[in-house]
């Protein structure tokens, strides 16, 4: 195919749900149609893809140190649940799309660890795509010179567009292209996008200072990772993928909540896990999440 008839088909085939995440966040769960069912029997191969939301920075045990990779992130948790006959966890902090095939660091491509006979594939990845650590950083330091506006938005909307929802909507076909690769890998194999969990106030209240973001940014930020969550069901759904939603079951469990009830540690974290990241109770609900919609028996065969 010629390259103007390569990206003439992508803009076709992106339209509409490109179009979705940068209006908003209206769609609601119940208007993605399902993947077809079949039934899940015999050994079961699982290989785990992912960035530091799957691995589990600073989680005990770590049991990898170039990946901050603990044994209590929730691909682990939900292998031995499932007591799977193989298990493989290639997910690494820092990741992004790229890494799907091209080495980080000393650790080779993740999609190397798909291969014909994997029967099982989890992937949540995008986060760094979209740029989660710089945007923290960057609101953060905008929100402690003003407090109670607006300032994080306002960049990102300098420009008259909102920058942050282009990014998103430009992570689309990475995430494609990335499901494409796992089914060509391994053809067989029920794949399942796992989305991000609730990090900020579902209400967009803010909690400044414990969590330095400015008043106003907090629903602005909410927003964004719940453009970030759209985009990752809408493409599952094209690929006939299930998605997971890890965002919903951990609604009430944010980085503003008191440490006994958060799930996602703040800035300045009291339990060990990595900043704005799950902690090992999080670790375990999105666990449950993946759990539950393999339960469910769902899934591209």
């Amino acid at each position: 195919m010629a390259n103007g008839a390569r990206k003439q088909g992508i803009s076709r085939r992106w339209t509409g749900a490109l179009g979705a995440v940068l209006g908003g966040c209206a769609l609601v769960a119940g208007s993605v149609v399902p993947a077809a069912a079949h039934p899940g029997h015999g050994q079961v191969r699982y290989v785990a893809l992912g960035d530091s939301y799957t691995s589990g920075p600073l989680i005990p045990r770590q049991v990898d140190a170039n990946c901050a990779r603990s044994d209590q992130n929730y691909p682990s948790l939900m292998a031995e649940r499932r007591r799977v006959d193989g298990f493989v966890d290639v997910s690494c902090s820092g990741a992004t799309t790229a890494e799907m095939w091209q080495a980080q660091g000393t650790n080779p491509p993740q999609l190397d660890a798909v291969t014909r006979d994997t029967d099982l594939v989890t992937v949540q990845i995008g986060g760094n795509d979209v740029g989660f650590g710089p945007i923290i950083t960057a609101c953060a330091r905008l929100g402690a010179q003003e407090p109670d506006g607006n300032p994080c938005e306002r960049s990102y909307r300098a420009s008259g567009y909102d920058e942050l929802a282009l990014t998103v909507a430009r992570t689309a076909p990475k995430i494609d292209r990335v499901l494409r690769a796992v089914h060509t890998r391994a053809p067989h194999a029920r794949v399942l996008l796992v989305g991000y969990p609730d990090l900020l106030p579902d209400d967009g209240t803010g909690c400044f200072p414990a969590v330095p973001f400015a008043r106003g940014d907090f629903p602005y930020l909410r927003d964004t990772e719940k453009r970030l969550n759209l985009m990752l069901r809408l493409v599952a759904a094209w690929n006939r993928v299930e998605y997971v939603d890890t965002y919903r079951p951990t609604v009430g469990h944010d980085m503003c909540k008191a440490p006994e009830d958060r799930w996602i540690e703040p800035l300045r974290p009291t339990a060990p896990a990595a900043p704005a990241h799950p902690n090992a109770r999080g670790e375990a609900a999105m666990a449950q999440a993946v759990l539950e919609t393999v339960g469910r028996g769902h899934g591209r065969r």
